[in-house]
């Protein structure tokens, strides 16, 4: 029976601790929902602890795009380029519903990064590299096509554009969806769960780790027969703990990104380009909104609450008046921003851009496996590699044989589709299903889209659910999604559902103002906090949406 319950945390910490764990993963984001997923399908008893809400640090502050590492040719990473460009197709086929194809046009100007002849040979060497399907090859404008194609673009000195195929995603639904799958395969995961120590046998070596339940301060012991710490940003505080943080350690970079209305920003075509100091910026329509980023610059605060600052707003606004001029756009225009932190392995004498996004394993004395740097896209390969680890490692002490990793065609949760062949006739059917409910178009076709093949689940809430959505005051699609989010995705605190279950605090922050009393109110009662809990999740979720706004010094 796998539980993925907020009513039910309890029953989750005893299967954590009730038996020693084949492997224990310390992190929740993409990289730890991917191992979580690709050992529990190859039959070993698995074990998940995240100290905050899942995907809540990097994974769910990206830059939204699976994408297949155009940028990384300028460096010279074939290998990268070549991976993660595979990795990108995987990823769509076995989630269409989280990910889907977006064209994005790469305009050139006289006097930029790239011109005519480059792209048309970087984007033929990157289909190349990348696998891309043929019906997906880059094509070039000239200038009159790249105009009509987006007219907000700079018109003086453009020579043309590039047009190839990105893939967009939601970062933090794509984590909860690999995560869910894992449960479904009897991994034991829990949220808001801290490692505090680590346990050591009589050799030193790591076997399980001392966790706190950060919602009720308690304390418990986890064994297990391997550790892999997959802690993104934190991966060197895990390091550190073992006492094993040496040679090579993390760089972190901050990414900002800013969202406008489309009213503000009436974005037709997804851009990649230039900044007037030649970083290259994405500005990418989504839904009825248009967001863009990113910022790469170097980090020192708080790895747990990163924030945007006036210097990062300004620049991503003088980035856009640049590109797409006739805007004017201006500081009032934002509405809402999100920072993340990227965790790259620290290279000497290289600035934040220009350092790799590898990923690699360390193995300390302990036997503690760290999995570091490393990209949202490549997060599956990422896994296999820490999986067969911990799976070579487990074969030479006990003579047992695990199989082969199995998630390179295995759907995610909600991917139950038929691939992105299938998707489409999947989602009109559900679309129409809804229609026949009561639900409108727009709102329908956002939620198959969210949900994919859990899609039902909702619809049912929905369906039956009218009468408690009424006395919780609660319109009743937000009562489903608030609903499935508690029994089925372990939402606990308003962040949770707001942020990363539903991306409203990014992209629809009035719906979130309009929910977020009546959310809490019921949210409170259902799971039974205390007075003093509901006061600190409503202030934390106050001071997400006042730093969504309104820039730090």
């Amino acid at each position: 029976m796998t539980i993925f319950s907020s009513h039910k945390r309890t029953e989750i910490y005893q299967k954590l601790t009730e038996h020693q764990l084949d492997l224990l993963v310390i992190g929740g984001g993409i990289t730890g929902a991917g191992i979580t997923l690709d050992a529990a399908t190859r039959g070993l008893k698995t074990g998940t602890i995240e100290m905050s809400d899942f995907a809540a640090g990097t994974s769910s502050r990206s830059t939204k795009l699976v994408h297949g590492g155009l940028r990384y040719l300028k460096q010279f990473e074939i290998k990268v380029v070549a991976e993660v460009g595979k990795e990108r197709a995987i990823v769509y086929e076995n989630g269409p519903h989280v990910t889907t194809p977006e064209w994005m046009m790469l305009p050139f100007h006289k006097g930029g990064n790239f011109g005519p002849l480059t792209t048309n040979i970087g984007l033929r060497v990157y289909d190349f590299l990348a696998g891309v399907k043929k019906d997906e090859h880059r094509k070039m404008f000239r200038p009159d096509e790249a105009l009509k194609r987006e007219p907000l673009i700079k018109k003086d000195g453009l020579k043309g554009a590039g047009y190839y195929v990105e893939y967009k995603t939601d970062d933090a639904r794509l984590t909860i969806e690999v995560m869910k799958k894992a449960v479904q395969h009897g991994a034991h995961v829990i949220n808001y769960t801290k490692a505090v120590d680590f346990l050591y046998d009589e050799s030193k070596k790591v076997i399980g780790a001392i966790v706190e339940d950060r919602i009720t301060g308690e304390q418990m012991k986890v064994f297990a027969k391997k550790v892999v710490n997959a802690g993104g940003p934190w991966v060197d505080d895990l390091r550190e703990i073992d006492g094993s943080k040496k040679g090579k350690t993390l760089h972190l970079t901050k990414g900002v990104h800013l969202v406008f209305s489309k009213e503000k920003f009436p974005l037709q075509q997804a851009i990649y380009f230039d900044a007037p100091d030649n970083r290259m910026i994405f500005a990418i329509p989504r839904n009825n909104k248009t967001y863009v980023g990113t910022t790469d610059t170097t980090y020192e605060g708080d790895i747990e609450h990163p924030t945007m600052t006036e210097d990062d707003r300004d620049y991503l606004i003088h980035a856009i008046n640049y590109m797409f001029p006739s805007l004017a756009m201006s500081v009032a225009d934002v509405e809402s921003s999100w920072a993340g932190l990227r965790p790259l392995i620290s290279e000497e004498g290289k600035s934040p851009d220009e350092i790799s996004r590898k990923d690699e394993i360390f193995i300390s004395d302990s036997g503690l496996i760290s999995m570091a740097g490393g990209k949202l896209t490549g997060y599956r390969k990422m896994a296999e590699q820490a999986v067969n680890t911990v799976v070579d490692q487990l074969k030479k002490e006990e003579q047992i044989i695990y199989t082969k990793s199995e998630t390179y065609d295995l759907p995610i949760s909600g991917g139950e589709v038929g691939g992105s062949k299938g998707f489409a006739a999947f989602k009109k059917r559900k679309v129409a299903e809804a229609v026949g409910i009561g639900i409108n178009e727009e709102t329908a076709d956002l939620l198959v889209q969210k949900y994919g093949s859990n899609t039902d689940v909702v619809l049912s809430f929905y369906e039956n659910k009218q009468e408690e959505a009424k006395q919780a005051n609660i319109d009743p699609i937000v009562f489903a999604e608030l609903l499935y989010g508690i029994e089925q995705e372990l939402v606990y605190k308003p962040v949770d559902f707001f942020i990363r279950r539903t991306g409203a605090l990014y992209f629809d922050i009035e719906w979130l103002r309009e929910h977020k009393e009546a959310v809490t109110d019921y949210m409170a009662v259902m799971l039974k906090w205390s007075e003093e809990q509901k006061q600190d999740y409503v202030a934390e979720l106050d001071k997400l949406l006042h730093e969504a706004v309104t820039p730090v010094k």
